[in-house]
């Protein structure tokens, strides 16, 4: 009784109190606040009143059916090229950490090569593969039977990025998923193992369900910056959002209207894709993910395995007889 009451006592003279309390002012926060807040309605004012833009073109170059055509090419390279980079980063990350020595090596190559050469570089390397292969054939070996494509014809601006893009994206996608597998409790692969699931089972339905969603926000920011890297696609005239404004403004020469309707595009897209990101987080985060069917099946396997190899395991009393 006598502690409790020693207790209460020194729990009452640590709180705090509201006469004690002190807070702390910071003269030079406000003072860099109002110097940015004043740089930047100045700069704003400045843009907004320089006579060499015209307003009104930007206005309407904003729903120009050439532009608005580009930012459908851009969100199409976009999403298509994010799917195919993410399934490649799968598949790399999976050789990767694979005990196959060869399938290490390949993955390893490919990752070095692709992360170490410019993607502006990787596009005009695409766009002109027909220097190299002016026909791509596929045949079945030592026979004529099959088809035949021209190579000027099959790489199109279009193609030539989305597939510079996709393979730039797969390498970095790669380290991304390995670190999200390797993220994931090494028990829950070996309890899996022990119900007798293949490689590609545990896999499949425990170890990627489970670092899907440590990849999710990595890969949510590659697709954000996908939108910003399609603007090196005009340089293979892709017809994206900067291909067409570029051919817009070599007609007219109105360069800072059009480079001002490609930003506003851009900032909108990134914003769009950036509340959708929030979204998805919140909804699939690790402390609110509902498991998946193929994900709940593979823990409840576990579970039962678990119980199972607890029941077999004889339990003895302290005379030293089994209970």
């Amino acid at each position: 009784m006598l502690e409790e009451q020693t207790m209460e006592k020194a729990a009452t003279v640590l709180q705090p109190t509201p006469d004690n309390t002190v807070t702390l002012k910071h003269p030079g926060r406000v003072v860099v606040g109002i110097l940015c807040v004043l740089a930047l309605v100045g700069f704003a004012v400045t843009l907004a009143t320089n006579p060499h833009i015209s307003w009104p073109d930007v206005a309407a170059y904003l729903v120009f059916p050439k532009i608005l055509e580009g930012v459908l090419v851009t969100l199409e390279l976009s999403v298509i090229s994010t799917v195919v980079g993410l399934s490649i980063g799968v598949i790399l990350a999976i050789m990767k950490l694979s005990s196959n020595p060869l399938a290490q090596m390949l993955s390893n190559l490919y990752i070095w090569f692709f992360r170490g050469t410019p993607v502006l570089v990787q596009l005009i390397f695409w766009f002109n593969l027909a220097f190299l292969f002016p026909t791509l054939t596929l045949a079945i070996p030592f026979t004529s039977i099959g088809y035949q494509w021209d190579m000027n014809t099959l790489m199109t601006g279009f193609n030539a990025a989305m597939l510079g893009l996709a393979l730039n994206l797969g390498a970095y996608a790669a380290e991304t998923v390995r670190a999200g597998i390797q993220a994931v409790d090494v028990g829950q692969s070996e309890a899996a193992s022990s119900i007798g699931m293949t490689p590609a089972q545990r896999m499949r339905i425990v170890v990627l369900p489970q670092a899907g969603r440590i990849i999710l926000p990595p890969i949510g920011n590659e697709f954000i910056s996908m939108l910003k890297t399609t603007s090196l696609v005009y340089v293979v005239a892709g017809n994206d959002l900067m291909t067409n404004a570029s051919q817009i403004y070599k007609q007219n020469s109105k360069i800072m209207e059009l480079l001002i309707v490609v930003s506003i595009w851009y900032m909108i897209l990134t914003a769009i894709a950036t509340y959708f990101q929030n979204k998805l987080e919140k909804k699939f985060g690790t402390a609110n993910l509902p498991p998946s069917p193929r994900a709940s099946w593979g823990r409840s396997l576990l579970i039962n395995a678990q119980a199972k190899r607890k029941l077999a395991i004889p339990t003895t009393n302290a005379s030293g007889g089994s209970l």
